[in-house]
């Protein structure tokens, strides 16, 4: 995979959001297998990992166990690892360890509104340190050499403030910006912006940079994603709750309300043991975190109210195989 594959990107692109403890490699995996049969707009053209600290990558004793956290296949590229910290210098070694996991591009989490990321200076909290959030990009770029180096953040922190944050952004040349439509006091808990996506267009193309920008929050489709892409100008989509029990979502082939009862469920015991096998066994994650996937895959189903609650008390794949034999 070129290292500025973001350039060569048929527009509009479309890429999944990176959410902890979503977009492990087995869901990544399933998502590239059910887009497959959709590969005429490329499926999900980007994928990225969940996010990694960028301080536990330069430790020893944190290193051995993210690097778990940073595997994938070769299905899943182009793939770009997200991190997230507030140190410079460790930026510019994690970019380095990035590089030599043979990544496509490494990104920048300067958007998450979690109070512990944010406590370290870093995710949200960048949005009020803008040298320091450019200090973080020219380290970065630095150590990662001529691999790609992206943004992900937010329209602001209390309030909307995206031509003079993305202005900052802009000077440090990152390859691209993925740009949540919402504040960080905002959450998810109002309608996405996108008039904010459509000024920082504007605002990038007045300055003349060759900055991707790519817009995220409440896509319900591709082609409701191919709608704000062009009504913005935004060169790509970024999906993210969308995604939640619906795998096909980059397959043009498929319309999601058509999809059997029998396939969702044949493809959450897939998952199920994608996630074990991947996950559990190698001591990444406790089988727990299926439980959300678990809920996604069972909106609307005859019964499903039930079936969600066998599903909560189990604990294992074997558990998941007897309930829907039983079913």
């Amino acid at each position: 995979m070129s290292k500025n594959f973001w350039q060569k990107l048929k527009k509009p692109f479309f890429t999944i959001a990176p959410m902890a403890d979503v977009t492990d490699i087995a869901y990544r995996v399933i998502i590239a297998k059910y887009s497959e049969a959709g590969k005429s707009h490329g499926g999900p053209d980007v994928f990225y990992t969940e996010f990694v600290s960028c301080d536990g990558l330069c430790s020893k004793e944190g290193r051995k166990k993210l690097l778990k956290d940073l595997k994938f296949s070769d299905k899943e590229r182009p793939i770009v690892a997200q991190v997230f910290g507030s140190k410079p210098d460790n930026f510019l070694k994690c970019a380095k360890i990035i590089k030599k996991l043979d990544f496509d591009g490494i990104d920048i989490n300067m958007g998450c509104p979690d109070k512990k990321i944010e406590k370290q200076g870093a995710g949200a909290a960048l949005i009020k340190n803008p040298e320091l959030a450019r200090e973080i990009i020219k380290q970065t770029k630095k150590g990662a050499g001529n691999m790609p180096v992206s943004v992900k953040t937010r329209i602001g922190y209390n309030k909307n403030i995206i031509k003079d944050w993305i202005g900052e952004l802009l000077k440090e040349d990152p390859a691209a910006i993925a740009i949540h439509a919402r504040t960080r006091k905002e959450m998810s808990d109002v309608p996405a912006n996108w008039t904010a996506i459509q000024n920082a267009v504007k605002l990038r193309d007045k300055i003349q940079s060759k900055t991707l920008i790519i817009g995220n929050g409440d896509v319900k489709s591709l082609e409701d994603g191919k709608i704000k892409a062009k009504e913005t100008g935004a060169d790509g989509i970024m999906v993210g709750r969308g995604i939640f029990g619906n795998p096909w979502f980059f397959n043009e082939k498929v319309k999601y309300d058509k999809i059997s009862q029998k396939e969702k469920i044949k493809v959450l015991v897939e998952h199920a043991k994608l996630f074990e096998e991947l996950l559990i066994k190698n001591d990444i994650k406790k089988f727990a975190v299926m439980k959300k996937h678990f809920k996604a895959y069972t909106l609307g189903f005859r019964g499903a109210k039930e079936l969600r609650i066998k599903l909560m008390k189990i604990s294992n794949f074997k558990e998941v195989e007897r309930v829907m034999h039983n079913m």
